[in-house]
């Protein structure tokens, strides 16, 4: 059998997050940058997950600045099931798809310290909330607004599946610097940081309530250039295909492709744009 039909074979397995820019359709081009004989996966912005659940290493490090992200991770992992049933609960409520019941929900998360309570409510917010946004104020509450969608999926599938995977993975909270500590010859570095502006006349795009800005854009850049000479391994970005980030990306492999992009509910407003594959070897 070729090689080719066993990879037909492999079933891409979804994240359980709604994800705004995840890379859910990249993995399979992701995938062709990962050296067999690597055995550890870091990755600095874990997002949803999608690049760790269609990748195929023995450990993974994954790190993200979001600690209700983290959180959620970390409870899945531990115990999969009563956090499914906790779940349900929210989900299943005879007025879950109601304006009224998602606000109060919402105003719940953000009221709430308790850290099991607020990975469901979590879950129910991404799912019920406008395009599987996340995004906080300047308090730190989170502030999607309710997504009007007319059905709704419980991804129980998914998230056994994840919790599954998660056995073989440590969640972190921290910033992207501190995951490049955690290198060695035996990892790779993939990394999924907030895009890059389109047109250049805006410096800052939000992120889990912190700014990334143009300049952290460029540290990464450099720090991934640094850590792929300094430990022969490789590091691997995703970004928009703009001129500013082939600029800092100078000296990597770069490829470019072809990505819908969803953030709009208008199906006509989901445009193709350039995504851009940059590989420090």
């Amino acid at each position: 059998m070729s090689s080719h039909n066993v990879k037909n074979n492999r079933k891409k397995h979804r994240p359980f997050l709604k994800w705004a820019g995840g890379k859910f359709r990249l993995t399979d081009e992701i995938n062709k940058f990962f050296p067999k004989q690597q055995q550890c996966l870091i990755e600095p912005f874990v997002g949803a997950g999608s690049v760790f659940l269609n990748s195929h290493f023995e450990r993974y490090i994954l790190i993200d600045i979001n600690p209700d992200l983290i959180s959620l991770f970390n409870i899945v992992k531990q115990d999969v099931d009563h956090y499914i049933d906790a779940c349900k609960t929210v989900f299943f409520h005879l007025e879950a798809n109601t304006e009224a019941y998602y606000y109060q929900q919402r105003n719940r998360f953000n009221h709430s310290t308790d850290n099991f309570e607020r990975s469901v409510l979590f879950l129910y917010l991404n799912r019920f909330g406008f395009n599987g946004l996340c995004r906080y104020n300047s308090k730190s509450e989170f502030n999607v607004p309710f997504g009007r969608y007319k059905t709704h999926y419980f991804p129980e599938l998914e998230l056994k599946n994840f919790a599954q995977k998660a056995q073989r993975a440590v969640f972190i909270c921290d910033n992207f610097q501190k995951a490049f500590e955690f290198a060695d010859e035996q990892a790779v570095i993939y990394c999924d940081p907030p895009y890059a502006p389109l047109t250049q006349n805006t410096n800052f795009t939000r992120y889990a309530g912190n700014e990334f800005s143009l300049y952290h854009q460029q540290e990464l850049a450099d720090l991934a250039k640094k850590t792929a000479n300094k430990w022969k391994i490789p590091v691997i970005i995703s970004n928009h295909d703009t001129k500013f980030t082939r600029e800092i990306y100078q000296g990597a492999k770069l490829k470019s492709l072809k990505v819908q992009r969803s953030i709009s509910q208008s199906s006509k407003k989901r445009i193709k744009v350039n995504e851009l594959i940059a590989a420090f070897l």
